[in-house]
């Protein structure tokens, strides 16, 4: 399918009001007001779970193997995991996964 560049604009400008509206919306009505611990507490954990699904896909069918699992993405994972659960610590479970990634691809061709 082909987009001429004004609709493609046109679609990136639509978006970005819809996802401002969408954040708007709860941010606009909460105001000012001193959100529940309870609410605090979970949004604390929304980076985490947010992570994960924009990798899964890559891990589970990665488009470089035509969508075949592939041993150094799932090495990576697994590193990635490890090392974030161990040291409780984003960036260094990322360095690690990158670092298995990038040593896996490099061993296996």
């Amino acid at each position: 399918m082909d987009w001429s560049i004004a609709e493609t604009w046109a679609i990136i400008v639509a978006l970005g009001i819809g996802t401002f509206l969408l954040r708007f919306s709860f941010l606009g009505a909460m105001g000012g007001r001193q959100l529940p611990d309870w609410l605090l507490r979970h949004l604390r954990y929304t980076p985490v779970a947010v992570l994960p699904a924009l990798v899964a896909p890559a891990v589970a069918w990665p488009e470089a193997t035509g969508g075949d699992p592939d041993p150094a993405r799932l090495a990576a994972a697994f590193v990635t995991v490890a090392v974030g659960w161990w040291r409780k610590s984003v960036i260094a479970a990322i360095c690690a996964g990158a670092a298995t990634l990038y040593a896996m691809l490099f061993l296996l061709g």
